[in-house]
């Protein structure tokens, strides 16, 4: 990613809509699909600035994984200890067969050969160890914040379900999520584009409304593994080590 977008996540990831709605997701479903046991093993690979682990922490012990110094720094801090860099699909010096669960979220678009990162990320886990992935989803949303990011993909259901039965893991499900504002992601971005003003910066919206966005995207917990979700922003996964 940019470094200015390492700076703008370690300022917003407190308050902004989709950062803390996603993680009431995200616990929603490793709480119902994936249910690791008592204080597992856990690793979170490309952390960030290390927004999610208080979350993750609820089901183990974290380690994470961080290549941007500066992030990792801002990590650091957030953890209490030092953080792994190791780049996929290598992961070198990450311990296979250690763990319970590792995360990877919105990771696997950076990484050029995707299936070589699965792969790896399947050495590390433990027999049974489950691994949790998001990715964003629709090759036409395709923008500005895309490409600020550096992703090299967005991926359909069918391309993401393809990528998990390659690998060496067993797919367990696959699905959407943001599907409830996806509409109006939809309008805005297309909007965006006609008039050649595309916006990359997850900026927060005035207080109102960013209460009304959060609210309306953490309700996707209440049925995220419960029951399909319709095309959203974004795409999980979830699969086992056999």
């Amino acid at each position: 990613m940019e470094r200015s977008v390492y700076q703008h996540m370690a300022e917003v990831d407190e308050r902004h809509w989709w950062y803390c709605a996603r993680r009431d997701v995200l616990a929603a479903l490793i709480r119902r699909l994936v249910r690791p046991p008592a204080a597992s093993a856990i690793l979170e690979i490309g952390c960030g600035t290390g927004h999610n682990f208080t979350m993750l922490g609820e089901f183990g012990h974290v380690d994470a994984l961080e290549l941007d110094d500066e992030a990792r720094a801002i990590a650091e801090t957030r953890l209490g200890r030092g953080i792994m860099s190791a780049p996929l699909p290598e992961l070198a010096g990450v311990p296979e067969g250690h763990y319970d669960m590792i995360g990877a979220f919105d990771v696997i678009e950076h990484i050029d050969d995707d299936r070589a990162a699965i792969a790896s990320i399947a050495a590390r886990l433990k027999p049974g160890g489950k691994f949790v992935m998001t990715v964003p989803a629709h090759q036409w949303m395709w923008s500005a914040h895309d490409r600020v990011n550096h992703h090299k993909r967005r991926y359909s259901k069918a391309s993401l379900r393809k990528l998990i039965e390659a690998s060496p893991l067993k797919l367990d499900r696959v699905g959407y999520f943001n599907s409830l504002l996806f509409p109006v992601a939809v309008a805005e971005r297309m909007a965006s584009k006609a008039i050649g003003k595309e916006n990359a910066e997850l900026g927060i919206p005035p207080a109102p409304l960013n209460a009304a966005l959060k609210r309306t995207f953490a309700t996707e917990r209440h049925l995220i593994g419960r029951m399909p979700l319709p095309p959203g922003l974004s795409l999980f996964a979830i699969a086992s080590a056999t």
